[in-house]
């Protein structure tokens, strides 16, 4: 079985990371790849309707597993104690995957590439005074004007810089030891 490689999409809220670790994903599996993913978030998932049979089983059940499975799909809830860094989740749910794509994480010791929008925040995560260049991957904008030194820079207005991003998130992604 191949190492499975990781790598994280950051950004700030609202910044597009879901556009582009969608995008990305279906990039990858065009190429043959397995893709999985993992999505931090920072409240509880809304997965299922009040009163469902699903909701009925974690919620009045108080199950600590509820696992769904329909045509096509399977969904399992699990009660936790802590939150896992996304290397545990990945090892633990995503065994043969080529590549999981992270979306949030920013702490995590996993390359980085971030979605930097004007509209979420004037600045990008990254600072050159605080953070390894050698950590960020690409940095993926919308203001023609801003520049980053060691770390590449991509324009949403480019043409063809999915592809070579993909390249990139491939080349530079984080190796999992098995």
């Amino acid at each position: 079985m191949a190492a499975t490689r990781m790598i994280s999409i950051i950004g700030r809220k609202n910044a597009g990371k879901t556009t582009l670790l969608v995008a990305l994903s279906a990039e990858l599996v065009r190429r043959k790849f397995r893709v999985m993913t993992i999505k931090q978030v920072t409240h509880p998932a809304v997965t299922d309707q009040r009163g469902k049979d699903s909701w009925r089983h974690w919620h009045e059940g108080r199950a600590e597993r509820v696992l769904m499975e329909g045509p096509g799909q399977r969904v399992l809830w699990e009660k936790t104690e802590k939150e896992s860094d996304p290397v545990t989740l990945a090892r633990r749910y995503l065994q043969g995957a080529d590549i999981v794509l992270v979306e949030g994480f920013k702490a995590a010791p996993l390359p980085k590439i971030e979605v930097y929008r004007r509209a979420a925040g004037p600045e990008p995560i990254f600072d050159s005074k605080v953070h390894d260049p050698g950590d960020w991957v690409a940095i993926i904008t919308d203001n023609p004007a801003y520049r980053a030194d060691d770390v590449p820079v991509f324009r949403f207005a480019d043409t063809a810089w999915l592809v070579t991003l993909a390249n990139l998130a491939w080349d530079r992604a984080k190796i999992l030891p098995p």
